[in-house]
């Protein structure tokens, strides 16, 4: 799946590294990494206190544009999650 652009810009507004935050009423901490010279991205994320678990990788290609991989979920949960994650300040 090409990434959203709505997505894009929530994703690259995060922080990078370890961080708690939340997503729909629910407390994460969360994980933001950049890879292969900021062209591979992974976010993994694990509710705090809760079962619920976000993985995602998003490859940036010259030819394919911004490419989303979620880890075994629909994508659609992951763009929700990182559209709805605000970071503890």
């Amino acid at each position: 799946m090409t990434a959203p652009a709505d997505f894009l810009d929530s994703f690259f507004a995060l922080p990078a590294g370890s961080f708690t935050g939340t997503a729909n009423g629910r407390s994460y901490s969360v994980t933001r990494l950049a890879m292969a010279g900021g062209k591979s991205h992974k976010l993994v994320a694990h509710e705090r206190g809760g079962a619920e678990y976000i993985s995602m990788n998003l490859y940036l290609t010259d030819q394919s544009g911004a490419l989303l991989r979620p880890c075994e979920m629909p994508a659609a949960k992951v763009v929700r999650f990182v559209l709805a994650l605000v970071p503890d300040s």
